[in-house]
């Protein structure tokens, strides 16, 4: 082949195949979901007793787990618990994709001569932030499954599959956050008829760029889209600065005074 002849093909594109992108959404999630079943298999072999001398589960808690129930919210906990006629009890939750499998404990209750009275499968669950639902499916000696003990089921369309549900009905305070994309969404709680205003690093600490509006009585609030990074900011009432009480991540600025601070990484909107 001469000179010219390799440059041409040197620059031929390459075809490549497309694929439909649901097609292959599909096919991941059958492969996402086969491997988890083998891996709850091979996990099967390995339920152990629950040990409380190694666990940060507190015995206050335990003491509210009275036997097989339906799942059950405690403080800031749901409860879930089955039956101890399998190997392998694990829960897998929408909000992690169903990428990660957790296994349930095994808690054995003996007499005073050591011999078993009664034994359950549990597992306790912190509520996400702000989580109004959480859906969930069992997997049971590497079978994938709702939970017999919830009656409370959806139908998930786009994998084909039903999920069991919770609700989770309780108050949450309003507090600062960063929303969907790149929006954050201050508060700010006082006494009614302020000017509250904002400022930061995102303002080069000028605070009479942003005003809260008050949305009702003693309660403030401005949602400001930002750029990924981490800011410092203070709210405003008059020339006295004041620290977000709804943000419990601090720190001091260079000049030695206490901030708030927030990390915004821009996620696409749902």
């Amino acid at each position: 082949m001469n000179t010219r002849s390799a440059q041409l093909a040197k620059k031929r594109p390459i075809k490549k195949l497309k694929k439909n992108s649901k097609t292959s959404d599909k096919r991941s999630m059958k492969r996402l979901f086969l491997s988890l079943i083998v891996l709850s298999a091979f996990l099967g072999a390995y339920a152990q007793e629950f040990d409380n001398s190694k666990t940060e589960i507190t015995d206050e808690l335990l003491s509210k787990i009275t036997g097989i129930n339906s799942p059950q919210i405690i403080n800031d906990c749901i409860v879930f618990t089955a039956e101890h006629n399998a190997h392998f009890v694990g829960i897998a939750f929408d909000f992690e994709s169903f990428k990660t499998v957790h296994p349930f404990k095994l808690r054995i209750f003996r007499d005073f001569e050591g011999n078993q009275t009664d034994s359950w499968y549990f597992y306790i669950l912190d509520i996400p932030k702000n989580a109004k639902s959480i859906s969930y499916r069992l997997i049971i000696d590497g079978l994938w499954t709702t939970d017999p003990l919830n009656p409370n089921s959806e139908y998930n369309r786009e994998n084909g599959i039903r999920l069991s549900k919770i609700d989770i009905n309780r108050f949450i305070p309003p507090a600062t956050q960063v929303e969907s994309g790149n929006t954050v969404h201050f508060v700010y709680e006082g006494e009614s008829g302020q000017q509250i205003r904002v400022g930061g690093t995102f303002t080069n600490w000028d605070s009479w760029i942003y005003t809260l509006a008050e949305v009702k009585p003693g309660l403030y609030m401005l949602d400001l889209p930002l750029p990924e990074g981490t800011y410092y900011y203070n709210f405003y009432s008059g020339m006295k600065a004041i620290i977000d009480k709804t943000n419990p991540d601090r720190a001091y600025t260079i000049d030695g005074r206490i901030a708030s601070v927030l990390t915004v990484k821009y996620s696409p909107e749902s």
